[in-house]
C-alpha cells in the first residue's frame, strides 16, 4: 500500500474509532469528511460499516498485543506485565464504547464474526512466561487465570472513574501474581 493510502487508513481509523465510541449510528460520510477523505476512499478501505467497525477492533486488539513484546524490550519482566495491563484496560474502555457499533456490525444473521481475543491472550501468555522466568510471579499463572483475574475491567463505566477503578483493580491483581514469586 502507497504510503499516502496508508495514511489514509490510518487516518479513517483513527477518526471512526472516536466518532463510532460516540454513537454507533455516526454515518460514514462524516466519517470521511472528518478523516479528510472522500467518501470513495473510506469504501474503497472499508466496502461497508461492518468492515470498518471490525478492523477498528482488530485494530485496537492488535495495538495492545503488540505493545507486549515492546513493552518487554525496555522494562522489567512485572513492570512491562503490568504497564500492559493498562493497555489492556484502555482497550477494554475503547471496546465498551464501541460495543453498539460492534453488536450491529455482528448481530444480525449473516454477519460476520467478532475476531477472537487471540492475540491478546498470547500477548499475555507471553508477559506472563517471561515473569515467570525472572521469578516475579507465583509459577503456572495462565493466561486464562489472568483474564479471568482482570475481568473486572470490562464491568467498569467508561464515562465515569474507571481509570482510577482499573489502576485499583491491576495492581490488586498484580499483588496475586507476586505473592508465592519465587523471586520474592
Amino acid at each position: 500500500m502507497r504510503s499516502d493510502a496508508q495514511r489514509n487508513r490510518e487516518r479513517i481509523l483513527e477518526v471512526a474509532l472516536a466518532e463510532l465510541t460516540r454513537s454507533a449510528d455516526t454515518p460514514l460520510s462524516v466519517i470521511a469528511k472528518k478523516a479528510g477523505v472522500g467518501q470513495g476512499t473510506l469504501y474503497r478501505n472499508f466496502p461497508c460499516r461492518e468492515d470498518l467497525v471490525l478492523e477498528i477492533y482488530r485494530n485496537e486488539m492488535r495495538q495492545v498485543a503488540d505493545s507486549a513484546a515492546r513493552l518487554l524490550e525496555t522494562r522489567e519482566p512485572d513492570r512491562a506485565l503490568r504497564e500492559w495491563m493498562d493497555r489492556l484496560a484502555l482497550f477494554a474502555m475503547t471496546k465498551a464504547g464501541l460495543a453498539d457499533a460492534i453488536r450491529q456490525a455482528t448481530g444480525a444473521p449473516g454477519s460476520p464474526a467478532k475476531p477472537g481475543p487471540n492475540p491478546v491472550i498470547e500477548a499475555a501468555e507471553l508477559l506472563l512466561r517471561a515473569c515467570e522466568e525472572a521469578g516475579t510471579i507465583r509459577p503456572g499463572v495462565t493466561s486464562d487465570d489472568m483474564i479471568l483475574a482482570i475481568g473486572g475491567l470490562w464491568q467498569l463505566d467508561p464515562t465515569g472513574d474507571w481509570r482510577t477503578r482499573a489502576t485499583r483493580l491491576l495492581d490488586i491483581v498484580m499483588d496475586g501474581l507476586r505473592a508465592g514469586a519465587p523471586g520474592r
